[in-house]
């Protein structure tokens, strides 16, 4: 762990990370690009950083996954001792509790100016590489249990007809994502997330109900500005709805 202190009116970083060679380049573009950066390799070393360092964090960068002490354990525990703004990293899909504890996430391998956007105007993105994915491969694409319900209360075809229905209005709201985006319309991206979050969670469609929570969150925290990578979301949106239609094909899941 240590600090590299530049001037005190810059802003000051607290980046965890347990992984030298990740937490040893972040810390050296941060620094090389005018941030003061203090630096710690767990938990309760970060925490130990909060309680004595100088000039205090303004914005904290946390790897989502670290051994011990670690995810919204370690997020409640900084916030009891910090005003700075928390922000996730990591290279791949992050936990739900962990979006919703923290004011945003990069996911790497973040680019420089994706990063100076968001420690210069305060911007929490949702993503910040448009190479990776944000649906988690493991995650059920629809919810069995809410599968289960609608089939105690009608007929198969109605049940598909259903899933058809969120297929067609998937592919519908991310159209009109991608033009609230291009004109910046935070206020009616936020929206249309919030409507797919609710939407899907009702019928059981997990994965694109995961995402729509995703897009409100990051249109609600973005500051007026584009959601850093929204192509990323996207395309996302996309894949479910594919994923969800693959599944009508066959047969649903017995």
């Amino acid at each position: 762990m240590f600090g590299l202190t530049v001037r005190r009116d810059q802003i000051a970083v607290l980046l965890i990370d347990d992984d030298l060679v990740s937490r040893e380049v972040t810390a050296t573009v941060l620094t090389l690009n005018g941030y003061t950066v203090h630096t710690a390799e767990s938990g309760p070393a970060a925490l130990e950083v909060l309680a004595k360092v100088s000039p205090a964090p303004d914005i904290i960068l946390m790897d989502a996954q670290m051994p011990g002490l670690s995810g919204t354990e370690l997020i409640n525990q900084m916030r009891g001792q910090s005003k700075a703004r928390i922000l996730a990293i990591s290279g791949s899909a992050l936990p739900a509790d962990v979006i919703d504890a923290t004011d945003g996430f990069l996911i790497k391998p973040f680019e420089v100016e994706a990063m100076r956007k968001v420690l210069d105007r305060g911007v929490s993105p949702t993503a910040a590489s448009a190479t990776l994915s944000m649906l988690e491969p493991d995650a059920p694409i629809i919810n069995l249990a809410v599968l289960a319900q609608f089939r105690a209360l009608m007929p198969e075809p109605a049940v598909r007809q259903i899933y058809r229905a969120i297929v067609s209005d998937l592919d519908q709201r991310a159209a009109m994502l991608q033009a609230a985006l291009d004109r910046g319309d935070m206020s009616e991206a936020a929206r249309i997330g919030h409507a797919i979050k609710g939407g899907c969670a009702m019928a059981g469609a997990s994965q694109a109900a995961r995402l729509g929570a995703l897009i409100e969150k990051g249109a609600r925290t973005g500051d007026g500005n584009q959601l850093d990578n929204g192509a990323v979301l996207i395309d996302d949106l996309r894949a479910a709805a594919k994923a969800l239609e693959s599944m009508l094909d066959p047969e649903l899941p017995a």
